[in-house]
């Protein structure tokens, strides 16, 4: 039986949704282009939302990127309003979501690992059991 998800995460769903594509499409400035939305965490009830994003662009643009984001929250939130039935249309706060950068960086420094190991693994078996 799948496992049932709650309105909580339903609705912080199609918030992520409507505001990439408001982002995408509707936003103008040149700033906040080259973003993606990873995830929505909504407050328990409904006032706030942290609006988690990554940058194709890395953290060389964040503050720049952050104040077009947040130039933009009204019309944003606004436009959502229009989209999305809710009681409490939610405050939208953006934060800077590092897990992809640090997830690549992780898996680089693995791969040195690796490499100066001889690219084997090593597998606790000795090879010439003589």
């Amino acid at each position: 039986m799948a496992k049932e998800f709650s309105r909580a995460q339903r609705v912080a769903e199609q918030i992520r949704r409507e505001l990439a594509e408001l982002i995408r499409l509707e936003v103008k400035d040149p700033r906040v282009g080259f973003i993606s939305l990873t995830d929505v965490e909504l407050s328990a009830d409904f006032s706030h939302a942290k609006v988690f994003f990554s940058s194709m662009t890395g953290d060389q643009d964040l503050p720049e990127i952050l104040a077009g984001l947040r130039r933009a929250s009204g019309f944003l939130r606004r436009e959502l309003g229009k989209r999305i039935r809710i009681h409490t249309l939610p405050e939208l706060h953006f934060h800077y979501d590092k897990s992809l950068v640090e997830g690549s960086r992780l898996a680089a420094l693995i791969d040195e690992a690796v490499g100066h190991r001889g690219g084997a693994p090593d597998t606790g078996v000795d090879p010439d059991p003589s």
